[in-house]
Parts: structure tokens; C-alpha cells; sequence
């Protein structure tokens, strides 16, 4: 299994040569479960950032079950001592998937953003939404949908409307498990995240 860990020990933390840094702070679609690193849609993205040939490298900080309230712990130490100039959060699908209250996710997430933007100003931030299947309940699927909108309003960030646009729930496009996705969703979800992050390194 792939982790944050892993990936930042992989490129020692200080390895980007004068680059700037994003960091995508997320859960295991982010960290790549069940494929190669080099699968996973933060690997892609690099590809498309050294295709463009903007001055950014992508820090994997994707951790197999996390929670927002696990990024509120970690994103410190994700961002490190070098902080970043991008942050993508792509957390609340677990949440989600336990229960967690679309109120308590809100409060986690907000205070990721803040707490990103206390060591840089500066700091752009990206929000992914995220999405519950049908059977959650309409009202909990609901409230729960709309939270990432509302708190990118809120802390004025941009946002990514459904990280799994095109991806979710389509059997062909994930794993066994149906939640995570094979190499070919990996490249839509990529897609999907390219499309507002590139405006952001234009910049």
C-alpha cells in the first residue's frame, strides 16, 4: 500500500531543485490504492505539469483512510518546513462513508484551509467535492454534497465539483471494491483535477 510516507521519503521532502511545491492532501484515491504510484492521478498530473513545462512538482500526500479530521492532524507535516505554494484537499469520502456529520467535515476542512494558509498567506488552495451514493439517505447525500461548495464560498478557494466525475459508480472504471479506481479512472480523475489546477499554476 501506498503512502504519504512512503512517497515523501522516496523523494526526501527537499528534492524539487527551486520548484514550487503543490501538495495534494487526500485518502487513498489519492495515494493510489491497489496500482502503481505511478498510476495514481497525482503522478499523472506531474506528467502534465512537466508536459507544460511550469516549475511545479506534485507531493503525494494521499493516506489510505483518511478522514478530514486525520488531514486537520497531518497537514503540518504534509505541507513541512518548506510549506507549499498549492494545496489541493481531496478528503471527506471516508467521512462520508462512517457517518461523520456533514457539520463536523466542514469544521475539518476549514480548519485544513486555515491552517495551510497561517504558514503561507500566499497559498493557493483547491477543494475537491466529493459525493455519497444514493443509498446513504437523500437527505444525508444532500447536506453532505453541498458542504464543499459552501466552504469553498466561505475560505474563497477554487473548487473541484466531483473529484470522481465520471468515475464513480461506473463498474468498469474501479476496482472490485467499487470505490477505488483502476489506472484508466485514475486518468479521468486526473482530468478532472487538471482542469482547475492548471488555471492556478498559469498564474
Amino acid at each position: 500500500m501506498v503512502t504519504s510516507a512512503t512517497l515523501f521519503a522516496e523523494d526526501g521532502g527537499n528534492a524539487n531543485a527551486g520548484k514550487k511545491r503543490v501538495v495534494i492532501l487526500g485518502d487513498s484515491i489519492t495515494a493510489g490504492y491497489g496500482l502503481d504510484p505511478e498510476e495514481a492521478y497525482p503522478a499523472l498530473l506531474q506528467k502534465k505539469i512537466d508536459a507544460a513545462a511550469l516549475p511545479f512538482e506534485i507531493k503525494n500526500a494521499g493516506l489510505s483512510g483518511d478522514t478530514t479530521a486525520g488531514g486537520l492532524r497531518r497537514i503540518d507535516w504534509a505541507l513541512g518546513t518548506d510549506g507549499a505554494d498549492v494545496l489541493v484537499v481531496a478528503l471527506g469520502g471516508n467521512d462520508g462513508l462512517r457517518g461523520i456529520s456533514p457539520e463536523q467535515m466542514s469544521k475539518n476542512l476549514v480548519g485544513i484551509i486555515d491552517k495551510a494558509r497561517a504558514k503561507n498567506p500566499s497559498i493557493k488552495v483547491i477543494l475537491a467535492g466529493m459525493q455519497m451514493p444514493a443509498n446513504f439517505g437523500l437527505a444525508f447525500t444532500s447536506d453532505f454534497k453541498a458542504i464543499f461548495p459552501q466552504v469553498a464560498r466561505e475560505k474563497k478557494t477554487e473548487l473541484v465539483d466531483f473529484l470522481l466525475a465520471g468515475v464513480g459508480g461506473v463498474a468498469s472504471l474501479n476496482q472490485p471494491d467499487r470505490i477505488h479506481p483502476t489506472a484508466k479512472g485514475q486518468q479521468i480523475v486526473a482530468e478532472t483535477v487538471w482542469k482547475v489546477l492548471k488555471e492556478q499554476l498559469a498564474e
